[in-house]
């Protein structure tokens, strides 16, 4: 039986994942700051879902996921999600900063333990992690945010880079979705091409069955970040690329 740790699970995409894995048969071992939603789902499914409370901004989160783990059994599959984004155009340093640790900080805290676990467990391995279509160039009005997001899929290359290296058995995907409508949107904002959980969940556990390298989440995004990408800095610079309004949630 597949075990699947995912880090930010109290919300959102790392929810509904972890529900539709437990639903069919998938041991889940679920983490993040907030572990209400979590209680709920283990009265749900209390022979496939363990959990605990982890800050991946806090040293202390590799060995808190080494205990769960060893409450799941074993870790097949690592699944980040955790990360936090929005709009600070008054560029308040603390708050870049905030975002940075979580999404910078915290992912390579996190998914260079979970590497660890399968090097030294010398078996076969995945990690998963959400990253974003933001992280494709760097977007003024979400400057950290597509900065930290960015960072998430450069540091999945090296990773990939490392475990050829050491001869590690590990398969790495990252998924970046656009605008995903979940609690954390404001509602009755209008947000550009924002798709629905149920759309959006079957696509994301499809990318980590089928081992994709690279998932953008959907093809109208595929196609957008694509041209974003041929497009030279000189002329993206000088482009302006509305998102949201002021301190609203950012696309997971």
């Amino acid at each position: 039986m597949k075990k699947v740790v995912i880090m930010g699970a109290s919300s959102g995409i790392g929810f509904a994942v972890a529900e539709a894995l437990a639903s069919r048969g998938v041991k889940v071992g679920l983490a993040t700051r907030h572990t209400d939603p979590l209680r709920l789902l283990k009265e749900r499914y209390p022979e496939m879902v363990e959990y605990a409370q982890i800050d991946v901004t806090h040293p202390a989160a590799p060995e808190q996921m080494g205990q769960l783990i060893n409450r799941l059994g074993g870790m097949d599959i690592y699944f980040h999600v955790a990360g936090i984004g929005y709009e600070n155009l008054e560029l308040e340093p603390e708050r870049e900063v905030e975002i940075i640790a979580t999404n910078a900080g915290g992912f390579a805290r996190m998914l260079c333990s979970a590497y660890r676990y399968f090097r030294d467990k010398g078996g076969k391995g995945q990690i998963a992690a959400i990253s974003s279509v933001a992280g494709t160039k760097g977007i003024g009005r979400l400057s950290a945010y597509s900065s930290s997001k960015k960072f998430a899929q450069t540091y999945l290359v090296a990773l990939e880079q490392l475990a050829h290296e050491e001869g590690v058995d590990v398969r790495f995907t990252d998924i970046r979705p656009g605008w995903v409508h979940t609690p954390l949107l404001v509602e009755g904002l209008k947000y550009p091409m924002e798709m629905e959980l149920d759309y959006v969940v079957p696509q994301v556990i499809k990318a980590i069955v089928r081992k994709k390298r690279v998932a953008v989440i959907d093809w109208r995004w595929n196609l957008l970040v694509g041209a974003w990408r041929l497009l030279p800095n000189c002329i993206w610079t000088r482009m302006n690329v509305p998102i949201s309004s002021p301190d609203s949630p950012l696309p997971e």
